[in-house]
């Protein structure tokens, strides 16, 4: 698999979030080892609580397959996923989802609780954490650091 290529890219979009003073999260879709779609946060300037990169990845993915199921994609992601996030992933049948750092504070791919793969739902999605882990983690402590200034 090509997981740090793709979370590069992923970051690649944090970064251009970051410009813009969004949160700086980034997230690709690969679907038979091609990206079909890249986003990055643009809540703050869209006015939209929706505007979150998965979900915007997401609507550009389900437009390039011709469906709202996604099955035979992995969405890479800069940071776990919130609860809004992990259900639409859910939703849209993703097979894999590739976590740059995790999010002790928002996360629902297993830090408060894990969303993607529920018993109870009828879909469950495979995780992969860590990967570029210091590099996820640092744009987000920049950007907070930043702010803050």
């Amino acid at each position: 698999m090509n997981n740090v290529k793709y979370m590069r890219e992923a970051l690649k979009q944090a970064k251009k979030a970051f410009k813009i003073g969004e949160v700086p999260i980034g997230c690709v879709i690969v679907h038979e080892d091609k990206i079909i779609a890249r986003a990055y946060n643009k809540r703050n300037i869209k006015k939209n609580a929706l505007a979150h990169a998965e979900i915007i990845a997401i609507n550009k993915a389900s437009k390039i397959i011709g469906d709202w199921r996604l099955e035979g994609c992995t969405m890479y992601v800069t940071v776990e996923p919130c609860q809004m996030c992990s259900g639409a992933i859910v939703q849209a049948r993703m097979d894999r989802v590739v976590i740059g750092t995790m999010n002790k504070k928002a996360g629902c791919a297993g830090s408060i609780i894990n969303l993607l793969q529920m018993d109870e739902f009828n879909h469950k999605v495979d995780i992969i954490s860590g990967v570029l882990e210091e590099e996820c983690s640092q744009i987000m402590k920049d950007f907070f650091i930043n702010l803050r200034a």
